[in-house]
C-alpha cells in the first residue's frame, strides 16, 4: 500500500526527471548544433542537418529552439560562458605564474575538448560578430578589463615583466584556440590527432614560452 509520503515523494521527481531529461536533450542538440555550424557555416546549416545529427525529429529540435537564429545564438553563448569559466585561474591565483598559468591550461583544454565550439565562435568574429557584438561590447570587455587591471597590478607589485596586457591576453587567446579553429592542420603536420601526452605536452610548451617571457617560472 502506498502511503501519502510515498505519494508526495513519488510526485516531487517528475519535474526532476523531466528536467534532466530536458537537459539531456538540450546536449544532443548544441553538440550536434555546434558541429554543423562549424562545417557548414550559419548559412549553409539547416535545422533537418542538425536534427540528423542529434538523432531527432526535426519537429522535436523545433520545440527546443524555434529558429536557427535561436539555435546559432545558443551554441555561441555556450562557448563564451565556457571561456568565461577559464578566467577562474586569475581570480583564485595567488600569483601572475599561477593566474596566467592556469588560465592558459585551461583555455588549452577548452581547445581539446570544445573545438567545433571555438570554430563557431572564430567564423563568427570574422564575419564582423552579427549576433554577439552585444557580447563583445560588453561581457567580453568588462571581462578584459578586470584582467588586464590585475595584470597592471602584479607589473606594478614587480612580480612579472612590463608588458601590455592588452597584447598578452590576445597572444593567449590567438595561441591556444589555434589548436581548435586550425585543428586539422595540426592533425596533418602531427601525423595525426594529438594523442594524452601530445596534449599535455602542447600545455606544458605554450605554458612555460608565455610565463618565461614574462619574466616568471613555468
Amino acid at each position: 500500500m502506498q502511503t501519502g509520503d510515498d505519494t508526495t515523494a513519488e510526485a516531487a521527481t517528475v519535474p526532476g526527471r523531466r528536467e534532466a531529461n530536458r537537459r539531456e536533450i538540450e546536449g544532443q542538440i548544441l553538440a550536434a548544433a555546434e558541429q554543423v555550424f562549424a562545417e557548414a557555416g550559419f548559412g549553409g546549416a539547416t535545422m533537418q542537418l542538425i536534427a540528423d545529427l542529434a538523432g531527432l525529429p526535426k519537429a522535436n529540435l523545433h520545440y527546443y529552439f524555434p529558429t536557427k537564429e535561436a539555435l546559432y545564438r545558443r551554441v555561441v553563448e555556450r562557448i563564451f560562458l565556457i571561456w568565461l569559466q577559464a578566467a577562474e585561474s586569475f581570480d583564485a591565483a595567488e600569483g601572475p605564474a599561477a593566474g596566467i598559468g592556469g588560465y592558459i591550461d585551461a583555455k588549452m583544454e577548452i581547445s581539446r575538448r570544445y573545438p567545433a565550439g571555438s570554430k563557431v565562435w572564430a567564423a563568427e568574429v570574422m564575419h564582423g560578430a552579427p549576433v554577439i557584438q552585444d557580447y563583445l561590447e560588453t561581457t567580453l570587455r568588462d571581462w578584459s578589463e578586470d584582467r588586464q587591471a590585475m595584470i597592471r597590478a602584479w607589473i606594478a607589485e614587480g612580480r612579472m615583466a612590463p608588458v601590455d596586457p592588452r597584447h598578452l591576453l590576445w597572444m593567449i587567446w590567438a595561441t591556444t584556440q589555434h589548436y581548435a579553429d586550425f585543428g586539422h592542420q595540426i592533425e596533418v603536420l602531427n601525423g595525426g590527432p594529438l594523442s594524452d601526452a601530445d596534449w599535455q605536452a602542447a600545455k606544458d610548451s605554450v605554458r612555460g614560452m608565455i610565463l618565461r617571457g614574462l619574466g616568471l617560472t613555468p
